[in-house]
């Protein structure tokens, strides 16, 4: 099993997450682990919230993926705008029944389910600070090695 995938996210975690959420879920997990990223689920930033998955290639840029089981979810939870700073690209999965015209423009989007997921729009790119890169790139291993080591 790896440290990303979506069967490594705790019990806690996907009880809380709907069927639907659970199936992009996975659909991103593959997707990632196909382009060669690293990811981990529900990654907690240094601002106190969490994102659902976050993701790093080996150029470095690193990558927040918000998911949405359904319209009500999106507009209940406007704190995705919070995590856009921890990033180089802020993307929202959903799935294909979801209305993509509902998500910002300024924000990539993925459609997922329980196999793959696309791209639909490429996420505008803000390159983080590098001393801000050091830091989340730092405690995404560190949150990684510590997922691992439980596994032992």
């Amino acid at each position: 099993m790896k440290v990303g995938d979506a069967s490594s996210t705790s019990k806690v975690y996907r009880s809380a997450l709907s069927p639907a959420a659970l199936a992009v879920l996975r659909g991103l997990s593959r997707h990632f682990n196909e382009a060669g990223w690293v990811y981990l689920n529900e990654f907690s930033l240094p601002n106190k919230r969490r994102a659902d998955l976050a993701a790093i290639n080996s150029d470095g840029e690193l990558v927040i993926v918000e998911v949405k089981s359904c319209l009500a979810d999106f507009t209940s939870d406007q704190k995705w705008q919070e995590y856009q700073g921890y990033c180089d690209r802020f993307y929202f999965a959903v799935d294909e029944d979801f209305p993509i015209d509902r998500i910002p423009e300024t924000c990539g989007l993925l459609i997922a389910d329980g196999f793959s997921a696309s791209v639909i729009r490429l996420a505008e790119t803000e390159k983080m600070h590098a001393s801000r890169r050091k830091a989340l790139t730092l405690l995404f291993a560190q949150t990684a090695a510590r997922r691992l080591a439980r596994l032992d």
